[in-house]
C-alpha cells in the first residue's frame, strides 16, 4: 500500500454517486476521477456481455457505504 491510500477505506461515496456510488468510491480511493472508472465498467460491461452488471451488484452488497 502506497503512503497516498495509507488509513483509507474502500467506501461506497455518499456525495459522487450515480447509482450506488461503487464507482464513485473506488474513484476516491485511487484518486482517479469517477468519470473513468465508470468509463472502463461500461466498457467491460459490454464486452464482456453483462459480466459487469453482476460485479457492480456484487460490489454494491460487498462494499460498506461511506459515512459522509
Amino acid at each position: 500500500m502506497d503512503s497516498a491510500n495509507m488509513g483509507k477505506e474502500l467506501r461506497r461515496a455518499k456525495d459522487n454517486r450515480m447509482i450506488a456510488g461503487v464507482c464513485g468510491g473506488i474513484g476516491e480511493y485511487l484518486n482517479i476521477d469517477p468519470v473513468m472508472i465508470r468509463l472502463l465498467w461500461a466498457a467491460i460491461t459490454i464486452f464482456s456481455f453483462g459480466a459487469g452488471v453482476v460485479a457492480y451488484i456484487i460490489a454494491w452488497i460487498i462494499i460498506p457505504e461511506g459515512e459522509q
